[in-house]
């Protein structure tokens, strides 16, 4: 059974639909992705999952159970934890601290359950900041930032990861070994449902891949059978290779998919 199962939701801003009808599911140890162009409904699909946005019809179900009506601090006990594409970092602490506090936080009152130094420490190794542990969070790269994001998500142990943009900010080298750390983390019985935009860290980390365009759900599968999906291909593109005689691109290549933040509400 699936951990998380996204049925048949609606979220509608007026006149304007976001999500239209979106169904999809991500189960424990596999990575999912979920992408699309700029405006598709991604980020409000996250907005939906987590509680922030109160769906105009359908449901969300955690582990089987409905959890659509749950306020975020609920679904986060129950085990859900996200990062976001805007950086949310204390930015005044450091980023040990910035860990602590959210070992805190899950673990109980501030003064009563306190985190030993060696667990915000090995989380700091384990996500590859440990030596920006004393620096300031409002002074490290914004790579730095993302991973120390993740770093917070993991202090509270959650059975469902939903990263929003997770390798914005990060290089090559940084992007190679933070798709090794998602392996890693969905072989130990972790869901994790991405939206991204490196096209090469989707199709080479992920199992199934979700794509929405308009607020829809059209196309989910392998990589290997969305990169040539003509759907897929006309919403990126305009156009797919069943439009045009002569041979165009597909999902393999990753300039022609856009590689900017996206702006949904």
């Amino acid at each position: 059974m699936s951990l998380l199962e996204v049925d048949d939701v609606v979220v509608q801003f007026g006149g304007v639909t976001a999500v239209n009808h979106a169904s999809f599911t991500a189960h424990a140890g596999r990575i999912t992705g979920l992408i699309g162009p700029n405006g598709a409904g991604k980020t409000t699909c996250f907005n939906v999952i987590s509680g922030l946005q109160r769906p105009t019809r359908g449901k969300v179900r955690f582990e089987g159970r409905a959890v659509t009506r749950l306020p975020v601090h609920r679904r986060s006990r129950r085990g859900m934890g996200r990062t976001f594409q805007r950086l949310e970092a204390f930015g005044s602490l450091s980023v040990r601290e910035n860990v602590r506090v959210a070992f805190d936080i899950h673990r109980g009152p501030v003064g009563w359950v306190r985190p030993a130094a060696a667990d915000v420490d090995a989380l700091l190794e384990r996500v590859g900041i440990a030596s920006y542990a004393a620096e300031r969070a409002d002074s490290i790269p914004t790579g730095t930032a993302r991973l120390l994001e993740l770093a917070r998500c993991l202090a509270g142990r959650p059975k469902l990861l939903l990263l929003d943009e997770p390798s914005s900010g990060l290089d090559e080298t940084e992007t190679d070994a933070f798709g090794e750390l998602l392996r890693e983390l969905a072989a130990e019985g972790r869901a994790i449902l991405m939206v991204e935009h490196d096209m090469d860290l989707v199709m080479g980390v992920c199992d199934d891949i979700h794509v929405l365009d308009f607020g829809s759900v059209i196309a989910s599968g392998p990589p290997s059978l969305i990169r040539s999906d003509p759907a897929v291909q006309k919403a990126y593109l305009g156009y797919s290779d069943l439009d045009e005689d002569a041979g165009t691109d597909d999902l393999t290549s990753t300039r022609v998919l856009p590689a900017v933040p996206e702006e949904v509400r």
